[in-house]
């Protein structure tokens, strides 16, 4: 009877130790899923460290010669707008796909955006409302003279630049679009806050709106059923964005191709994903897709 006693717990024993090894070996085994890679740039513009989230398609090796069209992303940390978008570019570039080519996305983290996506306004209510606002000068010059060279020394990027903002960061978009236009190739601009400095960027007549303006670009605006915020009057944003729709196709410059998108079952919250999808869609549907 001990005899069998014995045999019966170290049966147990042992089953229970292999048990154990079986799921530490499980434990060991199990590894972080990785969607990109964190990279840095010390910013003398802005003095202080920028935090990028990239994503790097398929197939990349930086040892050969194929370069990637980049998507640069404002609002661009983890838990802000990069995981989602950069699934989207991986979805929409698959070959059975093939809707947008691979590429390579630039997620810019947020560190002070009333202060990065504005420029100085001459309201007191905006400038009270947002006391760090009015520095998008500095931060265009970190996208230019920073941000993009670094990106062109480390990784292979083509010629192909595009630009992704909404809200603050869609004025920010907008503002770049009107006062430094050849610095992206392809603009995405959801949701702006047009109405920031009473209106005052719908006002400019910037040379990108000019006859003579021979660079193509593709220009994606999109915008919901935004609502009332307490910095907007109701429906601002939607009658902005199509003052902003109609002032760029009034220049009737064959150079620009001007894409509007009216999403009435989106609002300011929930836009952007399937904004940014629409606009896939649009701004590569005249070119091929490689």
């Amino acid at each position: 009877m001990k005899k069998i006693t014995a045999i019966i717990i170290l049966t147990f024993y042992a089953t229970f130790l292999f048990g154990q090894a079986k799921k530490a070996k499980r434990k060991e085994s199990s590894k972080p899923f990785v969607l990109g890679v964190i990279d840095e740039v010390q910013s003398k513009v802005l003095g202080e460290k920028r935090t990028l989230n990239i994503y790097l398609p398929e197939g990349y090796d930086p040892k050969d010669t194929v370069r990637y069209p980049v998507i640069y992303l404002l609002d661009g940390s983890a838990d802000e707008d990069f995981i989602h978008i950069a699934g989207l570019v991986q979805y929409n570039s698959f070959e059975w796909i093939n809707r947008v080519p691979k590429s390579i996305v630039v997620g810019i983290e947020t560190v002070d955006r009333r202060r990065d996506f504005t420029f100085p306004s001459t309201i007191e209510k905006d400038k009270k409302a947002n006391p760090t606002s009015g520095h998008s000068d500095k931060f265009i010059a970190f996208l230019e003279t920073e941000l993009q060279p670094f990106i062109q020394r480390k990784y292979k990027p083509s010629a192909s630049k595009t630009l992704i903002g909404q809200s603050l960061g869609g004025l920010l978009t907008t503002e770049i679009l009107f006062k430094k236009p050849d610095l992206f190739s392809k603009y995405i601009i959801v949701s702006p806050s047009l109405w920031w400095d009473n209106g005052s960027l719908l006002s400019q007549q910037p040379g990108i709106l000019e006859s003579a303006f021979n660079q193509p670009k593709e220009i994606y605006i999109g915008v919901g059923k935004e609502g009332l915020t307490p910095t907007e009057p109701p429906r601002v944003m939607e009658v902005d964005a199509n003052v902003l729709v109609d002032k760029l196709k009034a220049a009737n410059n064959k150079n620009l191709r001007v894409y509007f998108d009216y999403l009435p079952e989106e609002n300011h919250a929930t836009i952007m994903h399937q904004a940014v999808l629409n606009a896939f869609k649009v701004i590569y549907s005249n070119s091929k897709v490689k």
